[in-house]
């Protein structure tokens, strides 16, 4: 008797240029986990993409219960990444998922170097931004959808051409600015106004994000068709349209390293790191570059509470610029390198708050030497 059982996948293979051996094989990062991140897991999951991580740092509300198709009314306080994880494995028990519940700028730039593409459904553009920069460093191609009411766009960002970065007017410049200088003392600034958004607009805007996706993994990027660009919907009237970008040549996220190191497997301070980063080269290093501001935080002044805070700003709490017991600012610099002389480069490297895999920049003579650097806190 012929064996008439189908392959799970046998409509989609049926596709000319399918091959779902690449989309087993493929692990892709999800930024996000509401009403967009709910959609974009479960299409990923059920076109048998390999490994999906999850990374979300929220909980999940009662509001989200009616725009976000795997969340069920069991799961209200739960963090959102593990439950859409769980969810997404009941669709498909042959997908890998994992879920980290922490900010995106935590895993660090160097640890997206390990997924094939990065699909973002984010509502901040600080977050935006940082992905965006640490993507474009990395070489690596990043989606990113929005939706507001019955409105969506999807958009693809490369190593060339126009970034996320370059499509910023002057206003959303200064929103950006202003939340930065205000978060570590009033994490009230941060408070913004809910975001009109259903499940119909996610559904599409997700979908697209998606078939983008599989382009790129499967190795069909002469098929991609949002690079640079930007596809918007506009729910109400049934309008669409694409865009293209405009490249800002200026643009200070422009910046791509091609190649990296690890840091020795033993390393106490980055001065060990620049010791032996010296000896490999034969040449002293000048100075330490950081791919963000580093804030030293020192103890209250005032009431003498606390203790010195060092690491990078994405990952310092909100309002870690005040002083919990006397709500006193406390003392905070600033910086976005180091000289080989500074203190800085022999404090303990487990009291850095440093993200799981990030890297910095050493200045050998007329070279730099890009070091990777797994976080100890």
């Amino acid at each position: 008797m012929l064996d008439l059982i189908e392959s799970r996948y046998d409509r989609q293979e049926r596709i000319s240029w399918w091959d779902q051996s690449k989309l087993r094989a493929a692990r892709v990062l999800v930024v996000g986990a509401g009403a967009l991140g709910n959609e974009i897991v479960k299409n990923l999951a059920l076109v048998g993409v390999g490994q999906i991580d999850i990374v979300d740092m929220d909980s999940i509300e009662g509001s989200n219960l009616a725009r976000c198709a795997l969340f069920r009314d069991s799961d209200r306080g739960r963090p959102k990444a593990e439950a859409l994880a769980h969810a997404a494995a009941e669709i498909n028990p042959e997908v890998r998922l994992a879920a980290y519940v922490c900010p995106v700028q935590q895993l660090g730039a160097a640890w997206l170097l390990q997924y094939d593409v990065v699909i973002a459904g984010l509502d901040s553009r600080e977050a935006r931004l940082w992905l965006n920069a640490s993507c474009r460093r990395m070489g690596m191609h990043w989606i990113d959808g929005a939706i507001e009411g019955l409105q969506g766009i999807v958009r693809v960002f490369g190593p060339e051409g126009a970034c996320y970065d370059c499509t910023l007017g002057e206003k959303d410049r200064a929103v950006i600015s202003h939340r930065r200088s205000c978060a570590l003392l009033s994490p009230e600034e941060l408070a913004s106004g809910k975001t009109p958004t259903n499940a119909t607009t996610a559904s599409v805007v997700a979908g697209l994000e998606v078939q983008e996706a599989i382009k790129m993994i499967v190795g069909r990027l002469d098929l991609l068709a949002l690079t640079g660009k930007v596809w918007r919907l506009d729910g109400e009237t049934m309008m669409t349209s694409v865009v293209e970008y405009t490249e800002d040549q200026d643009c200070m996220s422009h910046e791509l390293v091609e190649t990296w190191v690890s840091a020795p497997a033993e390393y106490a301070s980055l001065q060990d790191v620049i010791t032996q980063v010296a000896l490999a080269r034969n040449c002293p290093v000048d100075a330490v570059y950081f791919p963000d501001d580093v804030i030293t935080v020192e103890p209250c002044a005032k009431c003498g509470g606390g203790e010195q805070v060092i690491g990078l700003r994405p990952l310092l709490s909100l309002g870690a610029g005040r002083c919990v017991s006397c709500a006193s600012a406390l003392r905070m610099e600033s910086r976005t390198s180091i000289d080989t002389t500074d203190d800085l480069s022999s404090v303990a490297w487990d009291r850095w708050l440093w993200p799981r895999r990030e890297a910095i920049s050493l200045r050998v003579g007329d070279e730099y030497v890009h070091v990777i650097l797994e976080g100890r806190s």
